[in-house]
């Protein structure tokens, strides 16, 4: 157990105490707002007004772990309390990027151990003590894959390279689909079939795909490159930001969507959408880059960046988020606007101490070690830039 977690349970013990003597003094104003989906805060700090000082990106991802892994399991704690695969992936290209031997392989054995499905893949969620939903989601396992590959070099743990080229392939082989665009990453096996084809655009992560590509040898990730790059072209091309979710169609074009089905919903650039330009700025082809720069003009408009936005760049909501200044960092580090990136990136980290969530801790500590930061091996555009 880590030691803060520790730390936290003794002092919960005092703070019980001193609430009982205080319980009749507090006023509960009724028709609070729950924590959304996504790590979204219940309440909306101003940026830059929480009294916190900046952290490395290796102190980020030390305190996300310190905060979040329990045993080898990443833990939403403003969530209920549950693990997603998602978060385990987090977990491990954070203990991989700082070097933590130890934190890596307790996630990956925890992953291995409650989450691993008999075909290779990643169960999405686990709650009290068991897989709630089986249903993998297809970012969590590049990532992971992307984990287990870089880990592997960095301490010399070839098992750790050959489970991330499996994992991999089990992408591949179930979550993957050709198209008019070329192949592209399907958001989970219950997207496949003839086409049209749920897309979430965020999910397309080139530099993973070319790390797997080189660990693997599987002509597919640079498929996946190309592909992806062609459905990231074709989004922008028709709208400012890109969407939560889409539809590749059979004809190659991509329609934004509310939702994976897009049945219900807003079309709307948040919580999803957002990690799109940090997936492309580390990218090591210009063209990647590019399209994360893209972004950088319509996110400037706003000092205060709230997090949802309508796909033309109004706002549509009034939350602060984290992971709305690090994709604009991450868009203007790809248009080479260094000194405005690292701005956004203490801005993020202030809003992040402001209002902890799982969701956005995470993301203040992998934008900072993607961005500027080479141990994840990756073409970090401001570690670049120095």
């Amino acid at each position: 157990m880590p030691l803060r977690t520790k730390l936290l349970l003794a002092a919960v013990a005092v703070v019980a105490v001193v609430a009982v003597a205080v319980v009749a003094l507090v006023v509960v104003r009724p028709g609070g707002t729950p924590p959304q989906a996504g790590g979204t805060p219940s309440s909306t700090p101003q940026p830059g007004s929480a009294d916190a000082t900046a952290r490395s990106p290796r102190q980020l991802g030390e305190d996300f772990l310190a905060d979040h892994l329990d045993d080898g399991r990443v833990v939403r704690t403003d969530q209920g309390g549950d693990t997603v695969s998602e978060g385990q992936a987090y977990g491990m290209l954070v203990a991989a990027a700082i070097g933590d031997e130890e934190a890596f392989d307790d996630t990956w054995r925890w992953t291995q151990r409650e989450l691993v499905r008999p075909d290779g893949l990643l169960a999405w969620r686990w709650e009290d003590g068991e897989v709630v939903d089986d249903m993998p989601a297809s970012d969590a396992d590049v990532d992971a894959a992307r984990a287990l590959v870089v880990a592997g070099e960095a301490f010399d743990r070839p098992e750790w390279t050959r489970d991330g080229v499996e994992l991999g392939t089990a992408v591949l082989d179930e979550m993957t689909v050709e198209t008019p665009l070329g192949r592209v990453l399907l958001p989970g096996p219950w997207a496949q079939g003839p086409g049209p084809w749920s897309y979430n655009p965020s999910y397309a992560a080139p530099a993973a795909f070319r790390q797997l590509g080189e660990a693997s040898g599987d002509a597919r990730w640079a498929e996946l490159e190309t592909g992806s790059r062609a459905a990231t072209t074709a989004i922008l091309d028709g709208t400012a930001l890109p969407s939560n979710w889409a539809q590749v169609t059979l004809d190659g074009a991509v329609v934004p969507l509310p939702s994976a089905d897009g049945s219900s919903g807003t079309v709307a650039y948040s919580y999803d959408a957002a990690r799109l330009p940090l997936r492309y700025a580390e990218s090591c082809e210009p063209e990647d880059v590019a399209l994360a720069a893209r972004l950088a003009d319509v996110l400037d408009r706003y000092d205060e960046l709230p997090v949802q936005l309508d796909l033309g760049g109004q706002a549509v909501g009034e939350d602060q988020h984290p992971l709305a200044y690090v994709a604009r960092a991450a868009a203007e580090a790809s248009a080479g606007d260094a000194d405005q990136a690292r701005a956004d990136l203490e801005r993020a980290d202030a809003v992040a101490q402001a209002t902890p969530t799982y969701y956005g801790s995470a993301w203040v500590a992998l934008a900072a070690l993607q961005l500027d930061d080479d141990a994840l091996g990756a073409c970090s555009p401001l570690a670049v830039s120095e």
